[in-house]
């Protein structure tokens, strides 16, 4: 069972649930990229071809890491509205909650680079009275929340 639907309250219902972008892939499939590269120049060339060899399988190491860490922050990082408040956490074994009654909501800010925009992630940041959300990189759909957090 999912963080969230654990610490619902009675009459709460999620209205929106989001997480991490895939965008937190992008590392770990450039590693790939890499990798495939440096391997296909080794079938061309004789004299490093040993130093090649070793240099495929780290950057295919590397890339397996980022990517079983992207993952896994995908996997681990939860980011919920309800109809009383804003639910965030992340994760596995040492778990972090922050979570804001929808009363205390200011502002919610958006930040989106061109490319974010593009493929639909960005930044949010949640200001309420006296306190806040941390940044929430890379998060998806980051409007949408925004639009279901400020909906009345």
């Amino acid at each position: 069972m999912s963080y969230v639907r654990h610490v619902l309250q009675q009459d709460e219902k999620i209205r929106y649930e989001t997480t991490i972008h895939w965008i937190a892939y992008l590392p770990g499939f450039a590693l790939l990229v890499l990798a495939g590269g440096v391997w296909l120049w080794s079938l061309k060339v004789n004299s490093m071809r040993e130093f090649l060899a070793i240099l495929v399988m780290l950057l295919l190491v590397l890339a397996a890491v980022a990517l079983f860490s992207a993952w896994f922050r995908r996997w681990t990082t939860e980011i919920a509205v309800t109809n009383k408040r804003i639910i965030y956490k992340r994760g596995f074994i040492q778990r972090k909650t922050i979570e804001m009654n929808m009363d205390k909501v200011e502002s919610v800010d958006v930040d989106q680079s061109i490319f974010g925009r593009l493929l639909g992630y960005g930044d949010i940041t949640v200001r309420g009275t006296g306190a806040g959300f941390e940044p929430l990189k890379n998060i998806d759909s980051p409007i949408e929340f925004r639009n279901h957090v400020t909906a009345e």
